[in-house]
């Protein structure tokens, strides 16, 4: 086999964790918990994940009661394919003025073109100050939302969602956002199947409904006031049939209005949202899983056409059905 034959050799994609001076601990370790796990069908890392600090290999300060050692150095930055920024309690100018420290500029300036970028909650403000936001959308933790619009009105801030995906950078809200932010990269990299194994390994739902709202709203529920709870599970059981809202609502004993009202309160999106959301991630699955057509996926996933499925996958994901089956048919495991 002459060389311009051969393969190309396998090289796990690397995800490079930056570690600054305040951070949070459990912030930090979610990619690594994420992106650690999962291997394809010959047991290869997808992914290598190492953490990295604006200064040479030493100690970062933590907002708790203990500081960790980082053996990487910001010229680890150049060799990230995906750079993720945690969140941190003392990014002083950063947070306080929107400018970036000489040191994290100049530690910033390693990355790559092309490199994807992505924040957890506060670490927005690193990627913002740095102009990676500059006319895009971006979210962070709800307290923070109005202090980032002020500090950056270039930056389109969705104080709502739970994270943004707008291509090659990625925002998340607050703590466990973060994990959705991560299941959700690798949701795209490698599909349903592979995110959502890794979801169960880590006793996390692969998918939560909805936006920070929910949180902001109602964070605890009233257990004197019915919930939507038990429409919603009638409802993924059923998600072939054609669903109206009123037999939503039926199941709860509430007027159309009223279960309209409490549904947008527990889930921060409305009852025909979500039913899209999940009837998307039943096509999802039926398309990596099943030798279904794509004809019989769009009438089990409840879309009724092919057409309908291509126009709300295509909005979704911005994928055909068949570019999506295609794309994550490939054999992986975790």
């Amino acid at each position: 086999m002459t060389s311009e034959h051969a393969p190309s050799a396998f090289r796990p994609h690397r995800v490079v964790v930056l570690a600054l001076d305040g951070l949070l601990p459990f912030e930090l370790g979610i990619p690594h918990r994420i992106f650690d796990r999962p291997r394809d069908a010959e047991g290869r890392r997808l992914y290598e994940v190492v953490t990295c600090s604006i200064r040479p290999p030493g100690p970062v300060e933590t907002d708790a009661d203990f500081a960790i050692h980082v053996a990487n150095g910001p010229e680890t930055l150049a060799t990230a394919d995906t750079v993720i920024v945690p969140a941190s309690y003392e990014m002083g100018p950063v947070y306080e003025e929107g400018v970036l420290t000489d040191e994290l500029a100049a530690a910033l300036a390693h990355i790559r073109p092309g490199t994807r970028l992505a924040s957890i909650c506060t670490g927005v403000y690193v990627l913002a100050a740095a102009g990676y936001l500059d006319g895009r959308p971006a979210t962070t933790h709800w307290i923070d939302a109005d202090r980032l619009q002020r500090l950056f009105p270039q930056v389109r801030v969705d104080p709502d969602v739970l994270f943004i995906d707008d291509g090659d950078v990625l925002t998340s809200a607050g703590v466990a956002a973060g994990l959705d932010l991560c299941l959700h990269m690798l949701r795209r990299d490698h599909g349903t199947a592979i995110a959502n194994e890794v979801a169960r390994r880590t006793v996390v739902p692969p998918h939560r409904d909805g936006g920070q709202a929910q949180y902001i709203q109602r964070p605890v529920p009233d257990p004197q006031q019915a919930t939507t709870t038990g429409a919603r599970a009638w409802a993924l059981g059923r998600l072939h049939e054609p669903i109206q809202l009123r037999d939503m609502a039926a199941q709860e004993a509430m007027s159309v209005r009223t279960f309209t009202r409490r549904f947008r309160e527990e889930t921060g999106v409305s009852p025909g949202q979500w039913l899209t959301q999940q009837r998307v991630e039943r096509a999802r699955h039926l398309l990596e899983s099943s030798e279904l057509s794509i004809d019989q996926v769009a009438d089990e996933a409840g879309f009724g056409t092919a057409q309908s499925m291509r126009q709300h996958l295509q909005a979704a994901l911005g994928v055909t059905p068949t570019a999506y089956r295609r794309t994550f048919r490939a054999g992986v495991r975790t």
